[in-house]
C-alpha cells in the first residue's frame, strides 16, 4: 500500500499540543483577547480554546506571564500582523529541518486548511503550486464533509510532476471528500499569442470563473535565486531567470514576478502565465505560506503586494522579515 493512501499521523512533536495551549492562554491573559476572537485566530472552537487554556493554567505555565517559547512566535505573528497589515499571522517553530521547512510549514497549512474547510461558507477552495503547498496536503487528516470544490490557480500543465499543481487538487480533494477542478493549459506558454489562444477556450474559461469564486485561497511563494524551483523543474529557463533579475525581480506568486516593492515587473514572461491574476485575488481569504532559506526577500515583496491577507512562515524567516521592515523603516527616517 502506497503510503498516501494509509491514515497519517501528524507529525506536529507532542509539545506542539502544549505550545497551541500556551498561545491560547498567551492571548488571553497577555493579550486581552476574548475566547471568541482567539478561536478564530487559532482556527480552533471556542470549547477547544477553554480546554487549552486550562492545559496551560494546569502545566503551571500561567503567572504573571505567560511561559514557553510559544510566546516569542505569538509575539512574531502579532508584529508581522502589524507590520503588512495583515489579518493573521502565524509563526511556526523551527524543527531541525533543512532549508526548507516542510514539515513545520505544511502542519501549520494543514491545520488552517481543515480550520476553513469546517466553515460551510466556505464553498470553493482555490490551491496555487508548490512543494510547501504539496506537505499541507499530506499533512492534512482525510475529513469527509459536505460538498466542497476544489480548484487550481494556475494552469496545471507541467513538465515535472514535483510542480504539478493538478497532483495537489488531485490528492486534496481525495482527503477532503470534495470535487477537483484543474486548469488544462501550461502554467507557461510559449508565447503571448499562444496564452490568448488557450484563454479563449470555453474549458479553461469555465475553470476561471470558477476560480475567481473561490473565497479562500492558499498560495506559495517562489523566489529567483540560482536554485530557484520553477528554474529547477523547467518552468522557466536559465535566460528567462536572468531577465527576471535584471528587471529587478524578487519574488513570484501564482506566476507573476514582482520587484521588491511587490509590483509587478515588466517582462515577457509575466505576459505568458496562465493564472488567476492579482485583481482576482483582492478581497479574498488568501493565505500566502512561504519560509526556508532565502526567502525572506520574496515573502517581504509578495507581503509588500497586499495580496496576501494571512502568513504563514517559520520562526527565521518572521525574524528576516522583521528585521528587514525594521532597516527599511530605518532608512525611510533618514
Amino acid at each position: 500500500m502506497h503510503r498516501h493512501d494509509a491514515p497519517e499521523k501528524s507529525f506536529i512533536p507532542v509539545e506542539t499540543d502544549l505550545d497551541l495551549a500556551v498561545r491560547a492562554a498567551w492571548l488571553s491573559y497577555v493579550g486581552g483577547h476574548t475566547q471568541e476572537q482567539i478561536a478564530a485566530r487559532l482556527g480552533i472552537s471556542r470549547i477547544k480554546v477553554t480546554r487549552l487554556i486550562a492545559r496551560a493554567q494546569k502545566e503551571g505555565l500561567v503567572h504573571v506571564f505567560v511561559e514557553g517559547r510559544a510566546a516569542r512566535w505569538v509575539a512574531l505573528e502579532d508584529a508581522l500582523t502589524a507590520r503588512y497589515d495583515l489579518a493573521a499571522c502565524v509563526v511556526t517553530p523551527t524543527l531541525g529541518e533543512d532549508d526548507l521547512p516542510l514539515r513545520a510549514l505544511g502542519n501549520a497549512g494543514a491545520r488552517l486548511l481543515q480550520g476553513a474547510l469546517e466553515r460551510p461558507e466556505i464553498q470553493v477552495v482555490g490551491m496555487g503550486h508548490g512543494r510547501t503547498l504539496a506537505s499541507v496536503v499530506e499533512h492534512l487528516p482525510r475529513i469527509p464533509r459536505r460538498r466542497v470544490r476544489f480548484v487550481s490557480l494556475l494552469g496545471s500543465l507541467t513538465r515535472s510532476a514535483a510542480a504539478n499543481p493538478f497532483d495537489v487538487i488531485h490528492r486534496l480533494a481525495e482527503r477532503a471528500g470534495g470535487e477537483a477542478y484543474f486548469m488544462p493549459a501550461p502554467f507557461f506558454c510559449n508565447s503571448v499569442a499562444d496564452r490568448e489562444v488557450l484563454l479563449a477556450q470555453k474549458s479553461l474559461q469555465d475553470v476561471f470563473a470558477l476560480a475567481r469564486c473561490a473565497s479562500f485561497m492558499m498560495i506559495g511563494i517562489g523566489t529567483v535565486a540560482e536554485d530557484a524551483h520553477l528554474l529547477q523543474t523547467g518552468m522557466i529557463t536559465g535566460e528567462e531567470l536572468a531577465e527576471l533579475r535584471a528587471a529587478g525581480a524578487v519574488g513570484e506568486v501564482l506566476g507573476t514576478f514582482v520587484d521588491d516593492a511587490g509590483v509587478p515587473v515588466d517582462v515577457d514572461v509575466n505576459r505568458r502565465s496562465i493564472a488567476v491574476g492579482f485583481d482576482d485575488l483582492k478581497g479574498k481569504e488568501v493565505v500566502a505560506i512561504a519560509g526556508g532559506h532565502g526567502k525572506v526577500g520574496a515573502v517581504d515583496a509578495v507581503l509588500r503586494s497586499g495580496i496576501a491577507r494571512i502568513l504563514v512562515t517559520d520562526e527565521q524567516t518572521a525574524e528576516g522579515l522583521l528585521k528587514r521592515t525594521q532597516k527599511r523603516e530605518g532608512l525611510a527616517a533618514e
